[in-house]
């Protein structure tokens, strides 16, 4: 494994985490990025890495991506909440011949668990006397509600459960909604579950995140894997899966 020069754009929780996790890799963290030191997010100092790792804000990140792809940096990227932009990046991406890897939650034990969700709901498609419903809960400092990671499980669900039209924040009585339900408290990193019942049983499915510490080797693992590539990739090409 080659030891590489990471920019870490967010310097948050998970930035710090990010931090830790990379230099036990043997990686070099070349700066930091966050809002008091924007001076220093220049393209000279983007050019002296090998990758950026970007976890921001909603509406910061479209623009972060955008100013690393213009120094042909790859970037990795957690941030959620700005996807309806997500083409306008992919293309800007291509055009630049850089790479980009996305990911709503780069736990290696989520992205494990998105395929039993979209396993089960190719089951459940055959049994309409069950409902299903989604509940987020994570941190009181995350500010996108529903989590980027509930509303992948509820597309998911979408795709194979063919009574299913949309998903709908918090509750809905629609027979072809999902409700998506979000809970803020505490400190908690991230807990999923997705719940299925009928008049006679109820079946869940749970993820729970023990710490940020595995949301950062994913994204570290990630930085690993494209630095030297062109492209868009995901935790499906990191995984192999």
């Amino acid at each position: 494994m080659n030891n590489l020069k990471i920019i870490i754009v967010g310097y948050g929780r998970m930035g710090q985490e990010i931090k830790q996790v990379a230099e036990k890799r043997g990686h070099e963290i070349l700066m930091t990025i966050d809002k008091d030191n924007q001076d220093e997010f220049t393209r000279e100092n983007l050019k002296k890495a090998d990758v950026a790792i970007e976890f921001t804000l909603p509406d910061a990140a479209y623009d972060n991506i955008k100013k690393c792809f213009d120094a042909n940096l790859p970037v990795v990227s957690g941030t959620t909440g700005w996807l309806e932009r997500f083409y306008d990046i992919r293309r800007y991406c291509l055009e630049k011949d850089t790479a980009f890897f996305h990911a709503s939650n780069f736990n290696i034990g989520m992205n494990l668990f998105f395929k039993v969700n979209e396993y089960m709901a190719k089951i459940m498609n055959h049994y309409s006397n069950y409902d299903v419903e989604i509940e987020e809960t994570h941190h009181v400092h995350k500010v996108d509600a529903p989590s980027g990671t509930a509303v992948k499980l509820a597309e998911s669900l979408i795709n194979e459960i063919k009574r299913k039209n949309k998903w709908k924040k918090e509750q809905s009585d629609a027979e072809d909604e999902i409700s998506v339900k979000s809970i803020r408290e505490d400190e908690v990193p991230g807990i999923h579950r997705i719940m299925y019942s009928s008049s006679f049983d109820e079946i869940e499915l749970k993820h729970s995140a023990r710490s940020r510490e595995g949301f950062a080797l994913g994204a570290v693992m990630a930085a690993e894997f494209i630095h030297d590539k062109q492209g868009i990739y995901s935790m499906d090409d990191l995984l192999n899966i």
